[in-house]
């Protein structure tokens, strides 16, 4: 474990050149794919950043930040759009803030204006909540220590719900650390997916909005761009969101591949390909429909879940196991038990 921390901290001192030297070319290349030319160096170096670490925590957090947030915004910085373009005169300690982390800027942030236009949006969760999630995967770790009485498949659905709450525990200790150091309000990454009551509200409402945000503007309105003239603007969402999905599959392959480092076996991007396709056909029967006609909120509620939960189980949380993942993820929680420990043991023996 100490070894994968120094990783992770060279990892990050590098980040900060490679992001200074973005800053620095945005500010005289321009845009287009002039300045692209100039980033591909960068966005190839955060591709393989995430190589260096072996811990599914470490790596898995540092390759979301990384390769898919850090390049995606890149990419729309390149032709001058996305976060990193929010204001004229942004300072290089909030362009790296906003590249690498899911980060929105509070309603009063020091960029020379009292107030944003917009400000962001409270976050629902409290420490109460926190705490209860917290103590729930404290919980499944335990319970996995009984794994052998208990069915696959139910152990599959536990690694679902500890999943969500892993995410958003990581996610609200970033948070946390954006507010106390540099005064930013990390985006809300869940809003209630068990709620969700069809699968266009749990991808693009509830469930990973920061990735919802990202692809908007770099896959999804630049496909119904391309897709408007040839079927018009009423059913060009259709294939848009369909690419969306699909490149998310591929993004998540990249992830799964860092964790587990075994060639992609497709289930991954089958996965968000039939998601993809149930929520096109979704929208489109929305679209003939209008609203004459829709489920009681409870029944679209139970469909949308179990139909997530279904497919989940089938060909996204088997990845898991298949690739020992799981198994890794336990010595992790071990080696942070270990030193624990040895910490509380050396701090009660100098109190001694």
């Amino acid at each position: 474990m100490e070894e994968e921390i120094r990783n992770l901290i060279k990892i990050w001192l590098t980040v900060i050149p490679c992001l200074y030297y973005c800053y620095r070319v945005g500010n005289f290349i321009p845009k287009g794919f002039t300045r692209l030319i100039f980033f591909l160096p960068i966005i190839s170096i955060f591709f393989f950043l995430p190589l260096n670490l072996h811990s599914p925590h470490l790596l898995g957090t540092t390759g979301f930040f990384l390769s898919w947030l850090a390049n995606f915004k890149l990419l729309l910085f390149a032709f001058s759009k996305g976060p990193l373009s929010s204001h004229p005169n942004i300072t290089f300690p909030l362009f790296l803030s906003l590249s690498c982390l899911p980060i929105k800027l509070q309603q009063k942030t020091n960029l020379g204006s009292k107030s944003q236009k917009h400000p962001s949006p409270k976050p629902k969760e409290g420490p109460v909540n926190y705490t209860i999630k917290g103590l729930c995967v404290a919980a499944l770790i335990k319970l996995y220590d009984y794994s052998e009485y208990i069915h696959p498949k139910v152990i599959l659905l536990l690694y679902a719900f500890h999943i969500y709450f892993l995410l958003e525990l990581i996610l609200a200790m970033v948070a946390a650390l954006a507010r106390a150091f540099i005064g930013l309000e990390l985006e809300p990454q869940f809003d209630e997916p068990y709620l969700a009551t069809s699968l266009q509200d749990f991808w693009g409402r509830r469930w990973n909005l920061m990735v919802t945000s990202i692809m908007h503007p770099t896959v999804y309105e630049p496909t119904r761009e391309i897709f408007s003239p040839v079927i018009g603007r009423r059913w060009a969402p259709l294939p848009a969101f369909f690419t969306t999905f699909l490149a998310s599959g591929v993004m998540h392959e990249l992830m799964f591949y860092y964790l587990a480092r075994l060639p992609p076996t497709g289930e991954i991007t089958s996965f968000f390909l039939i998601h993809g396709f149930c929520s096109t056909v979704e929208i489109g029967l929305k679209k003939l429909i209008s609203d004459r006609w829709r489920f009681p909120r409870v029944i679209s509620c139970l469909l949308t879940v179990g139909f997530v939960l279904v497919t989940g189980s089938w060909l996204f949380l088997p990845q898991f196991t298949k690739s020992r993942i799981d198994e890794k993820a336990f010595e992790d929680y071990a080696a942070v038990g270990a030193f624990v420990k040895n910490i509380s043991k050396r701090a009660l023996e100098i109190v001694v």
